[in-house]
């Protein structure tokens, strides 16, 4: 259980952000639902409640704070794991047309009963980023995507891009320490463009977001399959 209403409230005044009271009961029965599946799947190594509001729920807000994000955007979230960032966003902002893609089908399963719960609209892909960017009915059709991982630039963007249609963009959460300009390269070759840079701070860790814009499709040829991904990045 997440603390109470009005510790929860200051937490998210602090980073900017207004929590109103249907949104913290819904962030209560997603914690709750989290904690209880992740005993029998990995989902995260973040259990301690106020931890779980700081680093999962207000950290995946704040790219509402961050980025532009126009009404009915359409977002899809790469590896979205136990559904973060996407899912706390589409809670504060109902209007995102949201898919969550991964590769573990117990993390879709897990998914597809917390969005029931939580009474919200999602569609789930169960598949590989490489593989499912392929397809027609997915590539280059999407507003946003997003990605909240440890892999470097290079290697999410050549997930990532290909999903979002020109003019739109890619969304990535990182750490402080990587050397972003390792990827231009990679965001280049796949249509796009650095846009913007936004260094912040979650309750004193420094933090990252890096805007893409799709300047230019994406060469069909990407992404490549994973085993060439994994030899050589871009």
């Amino acid at each position: 259980m997440l603390p109470d209403f009005e510790l929860c409230c200051s937490q998210f005044e602090a980073s900017g952000l207004e929590l109103t009271r249907e949104l913290y009961d819904k962030l209560c029965i997603y914690a709750d639902f989290l904690i209880e599946y992740n005993e029998k799947v990995n989902l995260t190594a973040i259990s301690e409640p106020v931890e779980i509001l700081r680093k999962h729920f207000i950290d995946s807000i704040l790219l509402s704070k961050y980025v532009d994000i126009s009404i009915d955007s359409s977002i899809i979230d790469i590896g979205t794991g136990a559904g973060f960032p996407s899912v706390p966003l589409k809670l504060f902002r109902n209007d995102i047309k949201l898919t969550l893609l991964d590769s573990l089908n117990k993390r879709i399963e897990f998914l597809a009963q917390l969005c029931d719960r939580l009474d919200i609209e999602a569609e789930m892909i169960h598949g590989r980023a490489e593989d499912i960017a392929k397809k027609p009915e997915y590539r280059e059709t999407f507003d946003f995507s997003c990605a909240r991982a440890v892999a470097n630039l290079s290697l999410l963007s050549e997930y990532c891009i290909p999903f979002v249609r020109v003019g739109g963009r890619f969304i990535s959460m990182k750490g402080p320490n990587e050397d972003l300009s390792e990827g231009e390269n990679a965001v280049k070759l796949l249509g796009g463009k650095i846009e913007q840079i936004t260094d912040y701070e979650l309750f004193g860790e420094k933090r990252k977001i890096v805007t893409v814009k799709k300047i230019s499709q994406t060469p069909p040829k990407y992404p490549r399959n994973s085993s060439q991904i994994k030899k050589k990045q871009l």
